[in-house]
């Protein structure tokens, strides 16, 4: 059986009646990690060795972006989880890659800070080695599933002068971890985004995941391809569950005083031709992204820096436009649309932002013209 035959059923049947309810009443979506778990889905990425699936980043892109055009607030907890689960899996402690793997256990990524807002890669908060314990001490300005997370793949500064971070595993129950407050905004409202603060918490060392202050390399070579490629996913998503519902809302609906259909304006089809374009080309370029990675191509590194902005940019263009070409209906709850034209927001703004993205995509293309001179 395939993954998409075990993910379709609980989108059906879980994820999509639940969808509304989960943005209006900002509910986070255990029912549906509770039914990915049982399904093996939360393990997808974990190896076969510990129990899990042992698929990849593609399929991983796959589920992410079917779920996102129902629900991009489940979409981006599963987002989170599988990019905190690609470390754990390949630096973490076996039982804990079990519990992952089993459906027993989420975990998110926490590496935003107050202090250096979208630039995680710079973390102020820090770690204190104590003997064969750590103390932690941060401020994380949002952190998704924060509090309905199990685990945190933590960021700080090294415990030691070197290196610009560390990230650890840090079990999201122990003292001194506070959600700071209930995120109550204006999109993807259930995936329980919030800050977090740590005060004096106390862990094994060996939740440091890979070496002490090499925490840059984990997050440039084995997350940003992730985190990048499946935010983008979500998007994709996101564009595709906008453009299907306002096809169907403008083929369905008629006027009145001619019976033609407002798919029967030209203005209309056009708008939603661009549309459907702009969702193409970002599709287009996250599989060509996967596909430079499973080669090694020399351009991998400028698709996955390309991959965010590109289908963030897009989801705001598309779902903006699903919300024009079907006018006063598409600010109606129950047609859809206007929810996922929120949640369309967020990916713009996160870090890595799109902005953050375009100066990082100028650099590298112009180094690469001032390394052939």
């Amino acid at each position: 059986m395939s993954f998409l035959s075990l993910l379709e059923p609980i989108v059906r049947d879980v994820i999509a009646p639940a969808a509304e309810a989960t943005d209006r009443e900002a509910r986070f979506p255990r029912a549906a990690l509770d039914a990915l778990g049982r399904a093996g889905l939360l393990g997808l990425v974990s190896s076969k060795e510990v129990g899990g699936l042992g698929l990849g980043l593609a399929e991983a892109a796959q589920a992410v972006q079917r779920i996102a055009q129902d629900c991009p607030s489940t979409a981006m907890v599963l987002t989170m989880h599988y990019a905190g689960t690609v470390l754990i899996e390949k630096y973490g402690r076996r039982e804990l890659r079990e519990a992952i793997a089993a459906g027993r256990h989420v975990t998110t990524l926490a590496w935003s800070e107050v202090g250096t807002r979208s630039h995680f890669w710079a973390p102020v908060g820090t770690a204190r080695r104590e003997g064969d314990a750590v103390v932690l001490d941060g401020f994380k300005s949002m952190v998704t599933s924060a509090v309905e997370a199990d685990s945190y793949v933590w960021s700080s500064r090294p415990t030691q002068g070197e290196g610009a971070s560390s990230i650890w595993v840090v079990d999201s129950q122990l003292p001194g971890l506070a959600r700071t407050a209930v995120f109550d905004g204006m999109g993807l409202r259930g995936n329980a985004s919030a800050p977090v603060k740590a005060e004096g918490v106390r862990i094994p060392f060996s939740c440091l995941l890979g070496e002490d202050g090499n925490g840059g390399e984990l997050m440039n070579n084995d997350e940003l391809p992730v985190f990048a490629t499946l935010i983008a996913s979500c998007s994709i998503g996101t564009m595709d569950g906008a453009l299907a519902r306002a096809t169907a809302h403008i083929t369905k609906n008629r006027f009145e005083e001619s019976g033609t259909s407002v798919s029967d304006l030209p203005t209309v089809r056009a708008y939603l031709a661009r549309a459907q374009i702009r969702a193409d080309q970002a599709r287009v370029l996250r599989d060509d992204t996967l596909a430079a990675m499973a080669a090694g191509r020399a351009d991998t590194m400028l698709r996955v820096l390309e991959v965010k902005a590109s289908a963030a940019e897009a989801a705001l263009e598309v779902t903006d436009t699903a919300m024009r070409i079907c006018g006063g209906a598409a600010f109606r709850k129950d047609v859809g649309i206007e929810r996922l034209f929120r949640d369309a927001r967020a990916a713009s703004i996160m870090a890595p932002t799109s902005d953050v993205l375009y100066d990082f995509i100028g650099n590298a293309l112009c180094d690469a013209v001032a390394k052939k001179d």
